[in-house]
């Protein structure tokens, strides 16, 4: 049996703007407890018998591999299916290809990148979807970073998280997650780079709930200023290949480098998503120096993910 929590089975996982702090704060507890349970080879079957299907429409090293280790862990068995090889890579509606799965598997992970595909698969399965990513959102990354930082800080609440580079996915994300559990949020971008207005407009309404802030400036500095948290991303992601050129041009003023960050606090924590390009959204004094936990962040994906399966399964 999962140790008692809130009751989130049969939930979808979409985004973390669904979910109350409380219950994010739960999810982030569990995976406490369960990477305790791991590190003293304390078994933990709570999905014995569960079986999750797994989307991939984009490719993946930490989102199949932390899935699959995830419910292997839990006693249960991950199945990986790739879309093209999918009737839905042949033209099977989502909601048919939604409906077919839920006869079959306990859970269904996806990784795309419309999120309304998402959304859809969500509204015609009877079983729990989670959002592997899309282009609009990446929660599970987002999940797996707050509970970095909780580890790494002590806290959550009363933090200042700098997030430099592209408003993308993992930046709506953060937005959302940070405004939940009380971390202030600067964003940083070039002009024309900003977080989608939808976003930016319920992440300011969870903040402001929260007694935070969502600040979007185009100033770096004012950013990094005082940020017990500095996050980059890569500067093109998956599907904006023909931009990379542009981009890295765009963004060359806003590298992370040791001048950036010296406006941070000095005991500042440095995050990536991964994977990097040392030299473009990052230098490799940073990524590789002393600030640096993203290998422990790249480790928690596994963690919160086994708490989200074992909560919603």
């Amino acid at each position: 049996m999962v140790p008692e929590r809130l009751n989130l089975k049969g939930r979808d996982f979409l985004s973390l703007h669904d979910f109350t702090a409380e219950e994010i704060l739960a999810m982030i507890e569990l995976a406490e407890e369960l990477k305790e349970k791991k590190k003293w080879n304390v078994p933990h079957p709570y999905l014995q018998g569960k079986t999750l299907g797994m989307i991939f429409q984009k490719s993946s090293t930490r989102t199949r591999v932390s899935f699959e280790v995830a419910m292997y862990q839990l006693g249960g068995h991950a199945l990986y299916l790739n879309a093209a090889d999918m009737q839905l890579g042949r033209g099977e509606s989502v909601a048919d290809t939604a409906r077919v799965l839920s006869r079959y598997l306990d859970g269904i992970m996806i990784r795309t990148f419309a999120h309304d595909d998402v959304v859809e698969l969500a509204e015609y399965a009877s079983i729990p979807v989670i959002n592997g990513l899309t282009d609009l959102l990446h929660p599970c990354q987002a999940l797996a970073d707050l509970l970095t930082i909780k580890e790494k800080k002590g806290q959550l609440s009363g933090l200042k998280l700098a997030f430099v580079g592209d408003g993308n996915n993992v930046c709506h994300s953060l937005m959302f997650g940070c405004a939940k559990v009380g971390i202030d949020v600067a964003v940083v971008t070039p002009k024309g780079y900003e977080p989608k207005e939808e976003i930016i407009s319920l992440a300011k309404q969870d903040a402001l709930k929260h007694g935070v802030s969502i600040n979007i400036t185009n100033d770096p500095v004012e950013a990094v200023k005082d940020a017990d948290v500095v996050v980059t991303d890569v500067w093109a992601s998956m599907g904006q290949e023909a931009e990379q050129a542009q981009r890295a041009q765009d963004f060359a003023p806003y590298q992370v480098n040791d001048k950036l960050v010296s406006h941070a606090r000095p005991d500042y924590i440095f995050l990536h998503c991964l994977p990097a390009h040392r030299g473009e959204e990052v230098v490799e004094d940073i990524i590789d120096g002393p600030n640096s936990v993203v290998w422990d962040e790249a480790e928690n994906r596994l963690h919160t993910q086994k708490a989200l399966l074992a909560m919603l399964l």
